[in-house]
């Protein structure tokens, strides 16, 4: 298994920041322990970090002093290598990569930023240091404004003259490509950089909304006081345009993103740029900025004061108009921490133009058999995005669930549907600032499958006495709606419970999907991600007290579940003694729900591996299960464990989620012709995201096997 591997641009505005979460993304779907490492940075500024660096660690949640990520700052090295000690930088990188690496088992090393005066200097100390470390390199080649041939070229002279220093590139990602023949571009590159090894080329288009920076990074480059419109500073600024003209010719200048520069006492621009984001007969500016020094008079900031949300931001500066559009000129994009937005198209935009499987069987060699909660997590979303289903969504009003489906549609995991009133829907997405335009929105009430709907749940719940009037209320319910479309096939799962009960959301799912051929009951289990492993606990959510045949059928539909989601069952049948170590009536059932279990699997999955009774350390500790049970195949090893009742799978799911700071995710449903699953009402943003892909691997899975 390689141990690192090193990622440097040749120029700078290169993108490589979003190509290094990609990366990183990539590697934590297979390496339980990665760190990130760039041995070169900028000075960042006092009391400031670097960029990427604190990028990486607050995205990916790594547990690494700041301090450890780099060794030097650009004007240190050269000041180092000036004064003729090039070797004792080098040997001091080494070193402090060494202690990384005895740490963790990959580490991603990100190379300078080409933001310095000289970028030869710049390109031979990212080769020196790459191949000082054992690294092999990844090359990020910039394909901004450059055509085709030029870009080829400059690839090929890359790639060679690394190898000529001994770097072993494995990679070059194309980044920021304007032009359409991608294709011919990667296949020249491939040929002419190594013909008899090909290399891995990828190239990877423009996206403009990783490129262009948003208000909030114009107000910070520009240290400007942010006056009104706070709320709205994710806003993307595509072009810039100077206000000097009179109103009427002015706005015939203004385009979507436009970013309006404009001395702070010309108010008549500034109420004409307001009233032109609000018109839906021009297009949507993205803010106002006041050179100057000077803000609105009192009388206009009262009255802009006096409206109900500024619905773009308005930032004052100092420096008069052509200073700040000098200063401006040199700013770009750059992905936030917080910018979950920017961040989810970053990695979308990557998985879809990168081969990540290749790329991934090129750098990292071997699985680890340890899985950390962000490995899962990362696993569900690529899992789910490489077959698309069709998941609704009936709380389409809700904001969590407005922000889940545009990062959801972001990453390309599940096709989204959204139920509830369109126009609501579409301007509180809008108030947002999120991007749902991919997703369907149907309002019940309003749609042509309406009276279908009502007279298939009529004929479903004709027994029960429902008469047409009835069925038609229940269609007009969001939750109801959705269960039929799964039901009629018009989507693949259906994710609700944000607003709505447990109770809600499951009611639909019993009256019209109904259970599986053979199940008599629904059940749950939960994904309980540990530091280093996920085990699955069931059922923690839905059945109070089952009986013994029942706890035999959850057994199995916890192992199946257990399966689809990449954990090799071992089931535990939980009891609060070990093996015929105790008696009485709670440990009987657990004793005839094994029996009952490992009749079910005879027929349907004679390998798998059930034990009961079992208590919950022999069945999780080796040490336990060698005295109380040795020899016993799931005893110390089980993945599986099925609860006796709702009371103990309740308490101990969330106690081990406290204790053991583990990210449980779920209840996961099971037993139903089709996915439906439940969300907590304090349910957060990932949370949606994890349900949504875990609904879209369900239906994966039940295609499979239907």
């Amino acid at each position: 298994m390689s141990k690192n591997l090193y990622i440097t641009a040749t120029e700078e505005r290169s993108g490589k920041s979003a190509i290094v979460l990609g990366v990183m993304q990539m590697l934590l779907r297979d390496v339980r322990k990665v760190a990130f490492f760039r041995p070169i940075i900028n000075e960042p500024g006092e009391g400031k970090r670097d960029h990427d660096i604190n990028l990486i660690l607050t995205e990916y949640q790594l547990d690494i002093p700041y301090e450890d990520t780099y060794a030097y700052t650009l004007k240190e090295a050269r000041e180092l290598i000036n004064s003729g000690q090039h070797a004792t930088l080098l040997e001091n990188i080494l070193e402090k990569y060494k202690q990384l690496e005895a740490r963790y088992d990959f580490v991603l090393c990100e190379g300078t930023d080409f933001q310095g005066k000289d970028s030869a200097f710049e390109f031979d100390l990212n080769a020196d240091i790459a191949a000082n470390l054992g690294a092999p390199a990844l090359v990020v080649a910039s394909g901004r404004k450059k055509q085709a041939e030029e870009i080829s070229s400059l690839a090929q002279l890359t790639v060679d003259t690394l190898e000529d220093k001994g770097v072993d590139v494995v990679a070059a990602i194309v980044n920021r490509v304007s032009v359409d023949n991608t294709g011919d571009i990667v296949s020249n590159i491939r040929c002419k950089a190594r013909c008899n090894e090909p290399l891995l080329v990828y190239a990877v288009p423009e996206d403009e909304s990783l490129g262009n920076p948003s208000m909030e990074d114009v107000s910070r480059w520009l240290e400007g006081t942010v006056l009104y419109g706070h709320g709205r500073q994710d806003t993307l600024v595509d072009n810039y345009i100077i206000a000097a003209m009179q109103i009427g010719n002015f706005l015939e200048y203004i385009d979507d993103g436009s970013l309006i520069i404009t001395p702070g006492d010309r108010s008549d621009i500034v109420l004409a740029s307001l009233a032109s984001r609000l018109s839906s007969s021009y297009p949507n500016i993205a803010g106002v900025i006041l050179t100057g020094g000077i803000q609105p008079s009192p009388s206009v900031h009262r009255l802009i004061e006096g409206w109900t949300g500024v619905p773009v931001p308005i930032v004052a500066v100092e420096g008069h108009t052509y200073q700040v559009t000098q200063k401006l000129n040199e700013l770009y994009g750059r992905i936030q921490p917080e910018d979950q937005k920017k961040i989810a198209s970053a990695l979308g935009h990557f998985e879809t133009n990168v081969n990540v499987a290749e790329l991934r069987e090129r750098v990292v060699e071997r699985k680890s058999s340890r899985i950390t909660p962000k490995m899962f997590e990362y696993s569900l979303v690529e899992t789910a995005a490489a077959n698309r289903q069709r998941i609704v969504l009936p709380e389409g009003t809700g904001e969590r669930i407005l922000r889940a489906t545009d990062i959801l549609l972001r990453r390309g995991v599940a096709d989204i549907t959204l139920l509830g009133p369109v126009d609501e829907i579409l301007n509180k997405a809008n108030g947002l600032g999120l991007d749902i335009a991919g997703a369907q929105i149907i309002n019940p009430v309003e749609s042509e499958l309406f009276c279908d709907y009502a007279g298939t749940y009529m004929e479903l719940r004709k027994h029960k006495g429902v008469t047409e009037d009835t069925a038609k209320d229940r269609m007009s319910d969001p939750t109801y709606f959705g269960t039929m479309m799964v039901h009629k096939g018009a989507a693949d799962g259906m994710v609700s419970g944000s607003v709505n009960t447990t109770a809600h959301t499951i009611r639909p799912s019993f009256e019209i999907i109904k259970t599986k051929p053979g199940a008599s009951i629904v059940s749950s289990v939960f994904l309980m991600c540990l530091k280093d492993r996920v085990l699955v606990f069931g059922d923690c959510a839905v059945n109070p007290n089952p009986k013994a045949e029942h706890l035999a059928e959850i057994a199995l539909s916890s192992a199946d579940t257990a399966r689809i989601f990449g954990v090799e069952p071992r089931v535990a049948m939980l009891s609060y003694s070990t093996g015929a170590s105790g008696s009485g009536a709670d440990v009987e059932k657990i004793i005839e729900a094994t029996a009952k279990a490992k009749e079910l699997a005879a027929e349907r999955w004679p390998e798998l591996p059930i034990a009961g009774p079992l208590q919950y350390d022999a069945a999780i500790d080796p040490s336990v299960a060698a005295t109380k049970m040795p020899d016993d195949p799931v005893a110390g090893k089980a993945t599986v464990f099925v609860f006796p009742d709702l009371n103990a799978g309740n308490n101990t799911y969330k106690a081990v989620q406290r204790a053991a700071q583990a990210v449980a995710i779920g209840p996961v449903l099971q037993g139903l012709n089709k996915p439906v699953n439940d969300l907590s009402r304090g349910c957060t943003v990932p949370d949606i995201v994890n349900t949504v892909a875990i609904t879209a691997i369900q239906a994966q899975a039940e295609k499979e096997q239907g």
